[in-house]
């Protein structure tokens, strides 16, 4: 077996046909289809079904595959870390992002990694589900996570700060006069709320157990940013990290009583590299508040 069999082994399952692998990873069909085909006889198991709709990984393709992209991520890492010089990193570094952190910080410390290593390609992606973001930095997929809780050793996880949430109201709302908005003070109000499997409808959830433990729903969104624009325009109130509230729209946002807060937590993989190591340090300098003084969401 070979990382390049892993490769296409892992085109094909992403892109459902060996002929849409082969455009991926521009080289030609014959190739993928003769890799695929040794790699299964090697192994003696069919790692793809092939129905009317494409090739399928089978039960045991699709437990093979966990394995190869760690594999496959492995060898980068240390392809990337062989060529480091002192004054050059070349490769890939893989950031998640849970929905809703970091956005005014990670910006700026990105920024400085790629001023120091010009050559460097960094992919950051954001996870609205808690349980998925824990469950890619067990299997090793990411370099450097940003999350508001982890099972991780203390020598992995760091604490950088924490993100106070906020309230955002449409321009016309009576709260709108006051400092800090009492969460009772909005029980019966319209929420713009996240999907449901998402961390930021839990925390809504959470602390309007004891304010208004049925809230109505006006709308349910993916994005912070689209949340805070539905609620600029008077659909629903919604609660999000006072750094993901877009330009322009601070004049609607309110601080919350009681306070809810989260910890923002940089998870780097087990032995982490010079580029995971160096982002770390980046992101420390970013300016992160001080922890809330009642904080029922963390």
């Amino acid at each position: 077996m070979s990382l390049r069999q892993f490769e296409y082994a892992l085109a094909v399952a992403e892109e459902g046909s060996v002929t849409a692998a082969a455009e991926l990873l521009r080289v030609a069909q014959p190739s993928v289809s003769q890799q695929i085909r040794g790699l299964e006889r090697e192994l003696g198991v069919e790692l793809f079904a092939r129905t009317p709709t494409g090739l399928v990984p089978t039960v045991v393709g699709r437990a093979f595959l966990r394995e190869a992209e760690v594999a496959v991520n492995a060898a980068r890492r240390a392809r990337a870390t062989a060529r480091a010089g002192a004054d050059e990193l070349v490769g890939e570094l893989v950031v998640a992002v849970q929905l809703g952190l970091g956005t005014r910080q990670l910006p700026g410390a990105l920024g400085a990694l790629r001023r120091r290593f010009p050559r460097l390609e960094v992919t950051v992606f954001e996870e609205p589900n808690s349980a998925e973001l824990e469950r890619l930095c067990r299997r090793g997929v990411l370099d450097l996570a940003l999350m508001a809780a982890c099972e991780r050793s203390p020598a992995d996880a760091h604490h950088l700060g924490d993100e106070e949430f906020v309230v955002v109201l449409d321009a016309g709302h009576p709260r709108l006069a006051a400092d800090r908005v009492e969460l009772r003070e909005l029980k019966g109000e319209p929420w713009v709320r996240f999907d449901r499997d998402s961390v930021l409808d839990a925390v809504l959830l959470d602390v309007l157990r004891d304010n208004d433990p049925t809230p109505t729903t006006a709308a349910r969104v993916s994005q912070t940013a689209t949340a805070v624009r539905w609620a600029a325009h008077g659909l629903g109130v919604t609660l999000v990290p006072a750094s993901a509230v877009p330009h322009g729209h601070e004049h609607l946002v309110r601080p919350v009583f009681p306070v809810v807060s989260q910890p923002v937590i940089a998870v780097l993989r087990p032995g982490a590299g010079p580029a995971e190591t160096a982002l770390l340090e980046f992101l420390r300098q970013e300016i992160w508040p001080e922890p809330a003084f009642f904080s029922p969401a963390s």
